[in-house]
């Protein structure tokens, strides 16, 4: 058993996600003591018994959200955090209840408008699971979103975009500051499990090197809530939005209050399902038994070539949103006038740490990286207390070979490791047509609905802060 803290382990822990890691949190148990000593066997259903004076069945403890919130040990949330409100059930519920009202003249007025987002990965994990294209899974499972209740499924597209281009701008304007309150490199801020554990584990030390831009799952909340609402003439906390993501810390980051409007009372986001339990909701039927449906795209008019050509996008190489590639890409031309067209990164200790570099007269006057899974991180962050890092710029994905292979996504059949399916998986995403972040569609939501870079609302919609987590100091904090 590997341990992070005495509030909350995790199980046979390896940087490869796999189904086996399972969040337990220790009970303190009052007894009397005898002269034998309390003995505790472990049963088949998993379940201990106390044997002292007798045997007693002990309950297993549910860890709320709250309580993983709160937690200053966990690295990632694992699946057996139980998190009641961000569950299948939670949006079967809520689904069942609006076709109810909608069901009835009387109720009708009072049901939401059900919008569903759909990310690039999930796509790429059915597609797998049940042997179709990417393009057909994506149609298929628009179909069984619209069966379940789905008002408007949309995809991430736009949010991906928004995220690159002001993850760009907030960089370069980082780097021409030089501010001491923003030092280098800067680190991304797409992944939740990332950023719990910089939270938790780093606090303010680590806070400031992290970029402030939302992820796009929290951008596309507030295109959702509001940029759609306004579209609709729909109040935002009419909207129920459902977000469909390859990883669980995605509920975590959904949940966290800096993503509540008190102004709007409503979250950005309002639930969170995975890829696998897309997979458990499916149960014996197949994808391709839902009839293919198109993904809404109320944007507008899809102006530039390719806008809205398909339903599925790669952004990058990286698998995981393409910040690193896209950002240095833009910062090379802006700050160096240097154009482009491709990457060659370098692969350094293992596959997930690669970097690349811009020289200029023979200096390198730019240098970014990309690093996967806790094992790099850990090791980053030990050289960035060090003072022995040289980037400017570091891609951060808590899982090994990044969101492709996010902890939520569809597990291997038997017999087929998690390294070989995430193989097949990086090989699909790759071949999808490349998104090219500055279309005519984005940059005009970018402009008339946030009002540009640098604006206040940008900066209020499109951004967001961190807050250094205390450790613990309860009676649950035993060390066994």
């Amino acid at each position: 058993m590997s341990r992070f803290s005495g509030a909350l382990q995790l199980t046979d822990l390896d940087d490869f996600i796999t189904p086996s890691q399972e969040c337990i949190k220790p009970v303190q148990i009052e007894k009397t003591k005898t002269k034998t000593g309390a003995k505790i066997s472990i049963q088949e259903d998993g379940y201990y018994e106390e044997t002292a004076a007798g045997k007693q069945k002990l309950q297993k403890v549910e860890i709320t959200l709250q309580d993983c919130l709160a937690c200053s040990g966990c690295i990632t949330s694992a699946e057996g955090v139980l998190i009641t409100q961000q569950s299948q059930d939670e949006v079967t519920k809520v689904l069942k209840e609006n076709q109810e009202l909608k069901a009835s003249e009387n109720t009708i007025s009072q049901a939401k408008v059900i919008v569903f987002t759909v990310s690039q990965q999930p796509i790429v994990s059915l597609a797998q699971r049940y042997g179709l294209s990417v393009e057909k899974a994506a149609e298929h499972f628009s179909g069984y979103l619209r069966h379940l209740g789905a008002d408007y499924v949309l995809t991430t597209k736009v949010a991906d975009d928004l995220a690159l281009l002001e993850c760009r701008n907030e960089f370069i304007e980082r780097f021409r500051d030089n501010a001491p309150d923003k030092p280098f490199p800067m680190l991304s801020s797409s992944c939740p499990g990332w950023v719990c554990y910089a939270e938790k584990t780093h606090g303010n030390f680590i806070l400031p090197y992290i970029a402030t831009t939302r992820s796009p799952q929290q951008i596309m909340g507030v295109l959702a809530k509001q940029l759609l609402g306004q579209k609709l003439n729909t109040p935002p906390e009419k909207i129920y939005h459902i977000t469909i993501m390859p990883c669980y810390d995605k509920k975590l980051e959904a949940s966290r209050s800096d993503f509540f409007n008190e102004v709007l009372n409503c979250k950005d986001v309002d639930c969170v399902i995975t890829s696998i339990e897309i997979e458990q909701m499916l149960d014996d039927k197949t994808l391709d038994s839902f009839p293919c449906a198109p993904y809404d795209w109320p944007w507008g008019d899809a102006i530039s070539a390719g806008d809205n050509s398909s339903h599925v996008w790669a952004h990058g190489l990286s698998t995981s949103g393409g910040y690193a590639e896209f950002i240095f890409q833009q910062a090379a031309k802006e700050l160096f006038n240097t154009e482009l067209e491709t990457l060659e990164f370098k692969t350094l200790r293992n596959p997930d740490f690669r970097e690349v570099s811009l020289e200029v007269d023979g200096k390198s006057v730019l240098k970014f990286a990309i690093a996967n899974g806790f094992r790099n991180i850990q090791n980053l962050v030990q050289k960035l207390k060090r003072g022995k890092v040289q980037y400017h710029f570091v891609e951060v994905m808590a899982c090994p070979s990044g969101c492709i292979n996010g902890g939520a996504q569809i597990r291997p059949p038997t017999g087929q490791h998690i390294r070989d399916l995430t193989i097949q998986l990086e090989k699909l995403y790759r071949e999808l047509p490349q998104s090219q972040p500055e279309n005519v569609t984005t940059k005009t939501i970018y402009n008339n609905f946030f009002d540009g870079a640098h604006s206040d609302k940008s900066k209020v919609l499109l951004h967001t802060s961190y807050h250094a987590v205390e450790k613990m100091n309860t009676a649950l904090n035993i060390k066994w």
